[in-house]
């Protein structure tokens, strides 16, 4: 994997070059020359020079073979154990042995060629990194004191100032000092419309300026941004193996030595047992060491599992191992958090009920030119929502006292103001106001805010944190797949009521502290089986650990992020269903491979003790379900 990082870095210069482009593809075209060798030297003994063809196949047998038997060699010398590898490159030899060069040159070729597949399949899984790496610009216009100077990103540190012009691409992560424009962020969400970016709106690496001339902030080093976190998270997916996979790779060693037992014992007993002739003896025995060898069985489940952790990539389902997209596959419940998963996790102003004299215009001029020198939660949400609907400037606030856990108090235009809790503003006459409308607002699990003036009661406002556009769909999706939903919050209960039937989920437990959400997940599993837990915050890094699969958005906090086993980089939940969907077929066609894999083999084997089967059959059968197989987890790299 390192080796393989490195060339991913080298500089954009030599990222072209025809070398380059040539190298990944070496394989391929040495299995595909050794095949026009083979033609060659099979046109040769067709026309009576058959001492020529034998020179044509051993250079077909090296060229073609080379890198599996170098790959075979090593792996046995460092494992101490003989693997697939060695099983092709014994039967190539025996075939030669006994004349059949044709034949053994053949397994070395669709042998060739279907490594050369599987290597394939795992550039395929290296694209998205790749790309990624292409998009990261080399140097930034860093602006100090006022001085425009070029310098290369890895130079830049949090706090420092960067310009970037229509048409270029964003260096770092960081937030918008100054101007306005429109990013281009497919490269990084996926989202295909440009998105709108002002002042102390986020951007992120490799995404695209398209407009205006805009002047960043970095919030991160060049290390932590969010598409190294893509990169990191892809590599580690790659070079870590499901329980399939590790089951083949313990099943091959054992499988192997059972084989050359067998192939052993074969060269002999048939003789004397079955008066099979030293000839027909040696030459079934070679024919079983083709038919017996597990690649096709092998290749079952690493292609697919990289197919898929590929395709997961490429649409913004991030998975740090197999194991975990395997899972997925087995999912019977997930418990999801509240606050930045299933709502925006930012407080919104929902509805406003104002006194009969009071208009909307000044009512939200008052309260938000108060709520504007708040340091309360709410307030922010309050003067956002202000902003959007009134066209008078906000009013500066005398003898302002802001009175913890309460609310705010001050005077504008002579009249004192107190906007907060009903027992700051008198609890009887708010719960009277408007015939205890307020009462019912709460019941639908909103938080009130009272506004009151020298008259009494002047309004109130509604805020709550909104279910997210895409959260009712997301839910839908998994309950359609059979898995039952249950949302985890540490809100009270009438909110987490409110929450939960806007989510449709099947259930949900509130007031939850981090351990509770933990005690909830681990009495899941045990009802349920395979559980995953989505979440965002640091209280659910412990819950997404004890889960059977860690789901984290995408933009979570850090420790979310490090403790899930999969991450969703565009918040997008409906991904989550895909992500089963992606992880059940993937499951099925290592399934269908495997089922296909040993009922070849099987079949080769008996019609070999049968004496029904020639070695050019045995070769094509044995070779060609291994190609087959291959090609079936290649589908996996579709949409």
């Amino acid at each position: 994997m390192l080796a393989e990082t490195k060339h991913l870095q080298k500089p954009a210069q030599y990222q072209s070059s025809w070398f380059d482009k040539v190298i990944p593809h070496i394989e391929l075209i040495a299995a595909l020359f050794s095949g026009v060798l083979i033609l060659f030297g099979w046109i040769l003994s067709s026309i009576g020079m058959s001492a020529a063809s034998v020179g044509i196949y051993l250079a077909a047998f090296v060229i073609g073979g080379y890198a599996k038997a170098k790959e075979g060699i090593e792996d046995t010398i460092a494992d101490k154990e003989l693997n697939v590898e060695m099983l092709m490159i014994l039967a190539a030899i025996g075939s030669a042995i006994i004349g059949y060069w044709t034949e053994g040159a053949i397994l070395i070729f669709i042998f060739a060629l279907s490594g050369a597949l599987e290597t394939y399949t795992m550039n395929k899984s290296h694209k998205e990194i790749s790309a990624l790496m292409d998009l990261q610009p080399e140097e930034a216009l860093r602006i100090t004191d006022g001085i425009e100077m070029k310098v290369a990103v890895s130079q830049l540190r949090v706090g420092d100032l960067i310009l970037i012009k229509p048409g270029e691409r964003v260096p770092s992560d960081g937030k918008i000092n100054d101007g306005k424009t429109n990013l281009d962020e497919a490269a990084i969400t996926g989202e295909s419309f440009p998105v709108s970016k002002t002042v102390h709106d986020e951007v992120f690496a490799g995404t695209v300026n398209l407009r205006g001339t805009i002047t960043v902030e970095i919030t991160k080093p060049s290390s932590e941004t969010l598409f190294q976190k893509i990169i990191t998270l892809v590599q580690s997916a790659q070079s870590e193996k499901s329980p399939s996979q590790l089951f083949i790779e313990r099943f091959e060693g054992t499988y192997v030595k059972v084989v050359l037992s067998v192939v052993a014992l074969m060269m002999f007993a048939p003789h004397f047992l079955l008066g099979w002739s030293w000839t027909e003896t040696f030459y079934r025995a070679m024919i079983l060491l083709v038919v017996a060898s597990p690649c096709a069985l092998v290749a079952s489940v690493m292609p697919a599992t990289l197919s898929a952790i590929s395709n997961g990539a490429r649409h913004g389902i991030l998975f740090k191992g197999g194991v975990h997209l395997e899972n997925l596959g087995n999912l019977q419940a997930i418990a999801l958090d509240k606050t930045g998963t299933l709502t925006k996790g930012k407080p919104e102003v929902t509805d406003l009920v104002l006194r009969d004299d009071m208009t909307e215009e000044d009512f939200l001029q008052h309260v938000a030119s108060i709520e504007s020198y708040s340091n309360h939660p709410l307030a922010s949400a309050i003067v956002r929502f202000t902003k959007d609907r009134i066209s008078k400037e906000l009013m500066k606030p005398e003898d302002m006292e802001d009175i913890s856990g309460y609310g705010v108090q001050a005077y504008l235009g002579g009249v004192q103001w107190k906007v907060g809790r009903a027992e700051f503003v008198g609890h009887e006459e708010a719960g009277q106001f408007e015939n205890g409308i307020a009462q019912v607002l709460a019941e639908q699990g909103k938080t009130i805010v009272f506004a009151r003036d020298d008259k009494g009661i002047a309004g109130i406002m509604t805020l709550k944190d909104v279910v997210r556009t895409e959260t009712i769909t997301a839910i839908e999706a998994l309950k359609q797949e059979g898995i039952y939903t249950i949302m985890l919050t540490g809100d009270g209960e009438k909110t987490a009521k409110a929450i939960a039937s806007e989510s449709h989920v099947d259930a949900y437990i509130a007031e939850c502290l981090p351990e509770t959400k933990v005690d909830e997940v681990k009495r899941l599993k045990e009802q349920f089986g395979t559980v995953a837990m989505v979440g965002d915050g640091i209280n659910d890094a412990p819950a997404l650990a004890t889960a059977s699969v860690g789901i984290a958005m995408g933009e979570g906090t850090d420790v979310a992020l490090e403790t899930a086993d999969v991450v969703l980089m565009k918040n997008d939940l409906p991904r989550i269903a895909e992500a089963v969907k992606l992880s059940k077929k993937m499951n099925r066609i290592i399934k269908q491979n495997v089922i296909f894999s040993i009922t070849v083999i099987t079949i080769l084997i008996a019609s070999n003790f049968m004496q029904f089967l020639d070695l050019p059959f045995g070769v094509i059968g044995h070779e060609g379900s291994t190609i087959l197989v291959i090609l079936n987890s290649l589908r996996l790299l579709k949409n």
